[in-house]
């Protein structure tokens, strides 16, 4: 990717500074929540012990019996399930809990803020940060060559559990789910660093040798949660500062409960956007399994269509990313749907904001848009909770 071309990207999603590509690692541990640290590059940093447990359960062929033992293992205060490894109902016991810098009363009005920004965050982490995803390199070949790459609906429906339970009113409470969803996503990742360099498929593309660093999910963070941000700003949705704080602090949580060092968990907003400026542009690109991806997951929406056009979903895709990304990706233009989301949407926004006193035209178009979105990311438009979370067993087969 040429300078130029990043810096257009940079302004596409409103980048205040746009780092070069191929820049040391320079953000400071004391940016974080832990106001200190060793300084080390996150992208060689992985979750040592729940891999090493994780390798030996895949070895030793207990996946099946571990996946039927955590499929009841759902609320955040149901116990630690029985029949597991020694070492994997452990580690699970003492991780499957919240930090202890976290702030319930920050938590709770969180999930009120979710509550209320739902409709946007539906659309930002959907198509925006869903998409986005295939531009990530490591990200998508990794999720292309792994065994959830074979069915993306299912994939796709499992992470939208995810978001589903870290968005839910009652994320972080004792009925709720966050803390298990968390957990049991860490067994996966885990699970996949150590099948995915056994896949001479993903080796032949991967510039790693291991996938899903801290470096990784640190991304993934950036292209969800500080897009959601900075592109709610970007909108004109009414968010206070304590909102704006609360927000920030339900995904440190949440990147602590997935295994991210404290060290490298952003401890205000700026700082999260100074560590995405450095972490996340420079690294978007095109890749083939990336388009695949993006083609996959913006066809699911024909499945539950309610009178929105692809032409619609991939101008909408355009209006969050930008052309580049449109082009990297091959979506093709839909110049009617463009004028109507570039004309309507902002008064659309301003609308639910209560800063109009009338709804604009095509208001009801804008609706159904967003909830066939919600349901092609549910579980084949089913209920967002039923979705498993599953230990993968092996790889996606060649193709």
């Amino acid at each position: 990717m040429n300078r130029r071309t990043l810096l257009t990207l940079g302004a596409a999603l409103g980048l205040t500074s746009v780092a070069a590509p191929g820049v040391a690692w320079s953000w400071s541990p004391t940016r974080s929540v832990a106001r200190s640290g060793t300084g080390v590059d996150p992208l060689w940093v992985w979750d040592d012990e729940i891999d090493a447990i994780m390798a030996s359960v895949i070895d030793a062929g207990q996946v099946p019996a571990v996946n039927d033992a955590i499929l009841p293992w759902v609320d955040n205060d149901h116990p630690v399930p029985a029949g597991l490894p020694s070492e994997l109902a452990g580690f699970l016991g003492r991780e499957a809990r919240l930090p202890a810098w976290a702030d319930m009363e920050k938590l709770r009005r969180a999930a009120d803020f979710n509550r209320r920004k739902d409709l946007y965050l539906f659309v930002i982490y959907g198509l925006g940060g869903g998409i986005m995803s295939t531009v990530i390199p490591r990200e998508a070949k990794s999720v292309y060559w792994s065994k959830g790459g074979a069915d993306m609906q299912d994939r796709a429906a499992k992470t939208f559990t995810f978001g589903y339970d870290l968005t839910d009113r009652n994320a972080y409470e004792p009925d709720g789910q966050m803390i298990v969803t968390a957990n049991k996503t860490r067994l996966v990742h885990a699970a996949v660093r150590h099948l995915l360099p056994q896949s001479p498929y993903w080796k032949a593309v991967a510039d790693e040798t291991i996938p899903i660093s801290n470096m990784d999910i640190l991304v993934t963070f950036h292209s969800t949660g500080t897009f959601a941000h900075r592109t709610m700003k970007k909108w004109g949705v009414r968010m206070s500062a304590a909102d704006e704080e609360a927000f920030l602090h339900h995904w440190q949580v949440a990147l602590h409960l997935l295994g991210v060092r404290d060290e490298y968990i952003p401890a205000t907003w700026a700082d999260a956007h100074a560590q995405s400026d450095q972490v996340l542009t420079p690294l978007l690109a095109p890749t083939p399994e990336g388009r695949d991806l993006a083609e996959v997951l913006l066809g699911l929406t024909a499945q539950v269509d309610l009178g929105v056009t692809r032409g619609f979903l991939n101008e909408f895709v355009i209006y969050q990313l930008g052309d580049d990304i449109a082009d990297w990706l091959d979506l093709r233009r839909d110049w009617a749907s463009r004028a109507l989301i570039r004309s309507v949407w902002p008064a659309y926004v301003a609308f639910r904001e209560g800063l109009l006193p009338v709804a604009p035209n095509s208001f009801g178009l804008f609706d159904k848009f967003v909830k066939a979105l919600g349901m092609a990311f549910l579980n084949k438009g089913q209920s967002g909770t039923t979705t498993p979370i599953t230990i993968p067993d092996g790889n996606r087969p060649g193709v």
